[in-house]
């Protein structure tokens, strides 16, 4: 058992220095794009969003008017990263390359993430090329490196909080990071229900670790604003529902099929929140059956979020990019290459918010694939043997790892 339980520590070992590696070079390279590009117009918007905050502070910044840039409409986090970039900007770093930064380093945490995850569900081969994947994925490079924003942040934060709670039997942890994901970028918090009803099933202990690192810090760092300015809180950050550009999934079918200005108009207001709610109710619904499979839960939830969003922005392509090799490396790498391909075109263009027809058609393509991994990713999940949900830390029992691959979770691609 000790040469067989060596074998493995020297296996896993190994695998993770080669996607260590190519997490680096991903990171290099994301950075040598953001300190040589000028970026696109979110990161001038970016740095008059910190030259307000300096003025008004990170809470008073959502009642204020704001001319000539659009509605501030990001989480507290947001509001404090943008604060602490701006006085690193005095030091004399640009800050258009700063601010690609959080998410550029959001990639190198997320592909070792990924391999992490994905070793405990299948070979070691299918972890490394998956966290690789993550590492070089051209769509992550351009909406990371070029873009910006904090969608990466967001989806790392998500994704960690769904392996610490079954993998790593840290609900405390979990509920921080859950926490975190949506204080930068509120997306994520379609799987935020999700999250409860593993940690409910987990028992009562871990329930109330997670519910406590939630509850805690949700409080630390929306209660200001929430007591502070509520009205404009719901009406820029909660109730935000993308802008009204058609060059995306069910809004560019329905204005090509010629559907009625109507539709159009009621599925990109209040009618969103019915798409919003779907992905929440399939997350919840495969949680419940497959706990053990939480992660991929969020993978999936994430992406069937950017499947039906009626708002369309290049750097929102990032929300299924690394949760896609979560499901399995050649959906992964088919969503990263073809989305990469239309951001790096979509980015060359006039504007990120003009896309060209070879663009949009690209992005109808990348549309259907996404929706095959999803199938694939749902498929995969339901496969999966029913494993014990996640135990308190008092309930656990130390099994040694086999030196061979374990078939536990999404099979082997």
């Amino acid at each position: 058992m000790g040469i067989r339980m060596r074998c493995e520590t020297w296996d896993v070992r190994r695998a993770r220095a080669v996607v260590l590696i190519a997490a680096a070079a991903g990171l290099l390279a994301r950075m040598l794009i953001a300190a040589n590009t000028p970026g696109p117009a979110d990161v001038r918007i970016f740095q008059g969003f910190a030259e307000a905050i300096v003025r008004y502070g990170p809470i008073r910044i959502y009642e204020q008017p704001l001319p000539g840039l659009p509605v501030y409409n990001h989480p507290p986090l947001a509001g404090w990263m943008l604060l602490g970039l701006n006085e690193l900007s005095e030091l004399g770093i640009p800050f258009g390359t700063l601010i690609r930064s959080p998410a550029s380093i959001a990639d190198f945490f997320c592909a070792l993430l990924v391999f992490e995850i994905v070793r405990r569900r299948s070979s070691a081969g299918t972890a490394v090329a998956c966290g690789v994947g993550v590492a070089v994925s051209p769509v992550l490079i351009a909406t990371s490196g070029y873009h910006g924003n904090t969608d990466a942040v967001a989806i790392t934060f998500a994704l960690a909080a769904a392996h610490l709670l079954v993998d790593r039997k840290s609900p405390l942890a979990a509920g921080v990071c859950a926490v975190l994901s949506i204080s930068v970028k509120f997306v994520p918090v379609v799987v935020i229900p999700a999250l409860f009803v593993v940690a409910l099933r987990a028992g009562r202990p871990a329930l109330i670790r997670f519910t406590a690192g939630f509850t805690v810090l949700v409080a630390l760092v929306w209660g200001p604003v929430l007591v502070t300015v509520p009205q404009s809180l719901r009406e820029n950050v909660l109730e935000y529902a993308g802008g009204s550009y058609r060059l995306w999934g069910l809004v560019r079918f329905a204005d090509v099929l010629g559907l009625p200005q109507s539709f159009i108009t009621f599925i990109q207001g209040g009618g969103h929140f019915f798409f919003v709610l779907v992905c929440v109710a399939v997350g919840v619904w495969l949680a419940w059956l497959r706990p053990a499979q939480l992660p991929g839960v969020v993978a999936v939830t994430m992406g069937l979020l950017l499947l039906l969003s009626t708002a369309s922005a290049l750097q929102y392509l990032t929300w299924a990019a690394a949760g896609l090799f979560v499901i399995g490396f050649w959906e992964g790498a088919a969503y990263g290459c073809l989305l990469g391909l239309t951001a790096i075109l979509g980015y060359q263009g006039r504007s990120a918010v003009r896309w060209s027809e070879t663009v949009l058609h690209l992005g109808e393509a990348g549309w259907f694939v996404l929706a095959a991994g999803l199938v694939s990713g749902v498929r995969k999940i339901l496969a999966a043997q029913p494993a014990a949900p996640p135990q308190s830390p008092a309930e656990r029992t130390s099994v040694p790892a086999p030196c061979t691959p374990r078939p536990t979770g999404f099979p082997v691609n």
